[in-house]
């Protein structure tokens, strides 16, 4: 039987980029450990819901190392639906 995947919110700090129109492009991730992925390309950006660990805000669809994944900001903080491995 195959055990059902856990996530939690995980906060993150973000490089970004404003375009003087003042469009905010997310080019970096960065963890609290220091843990840096840079963020390749954007896909789409709207107004969503956070399925995995709750939560609303701007939800931004990023590649990553060729692997799609969502980043989500919320009120200037920004966080990820991270799976939870400490079980």
């Amino acid at each position: 039987m195959a055990e059902s995947v856990k996530y939690r919110k995980v906060y993150v700090g973000v490089e970004l980029s404003v375009s003087p129109q003042g469009d905010v492009r997310p080019r970096t991730i960065i963890f609290e450990d220091g843990n840096k992925y840079q963020i390749d390309r954007l896909r789409q950006k709207c107004r969503a819901h956070a399925t995995k660990v709750g939560g609303t805000g701007i939800r931004y669809t990023v590649i990553i190392c060729n692997k799609e994944t969502y980043l989500y900001e919320d009120d200037g903080r920004w966080f990820v639906e991270a799976k939870d491995i400490g079980g």
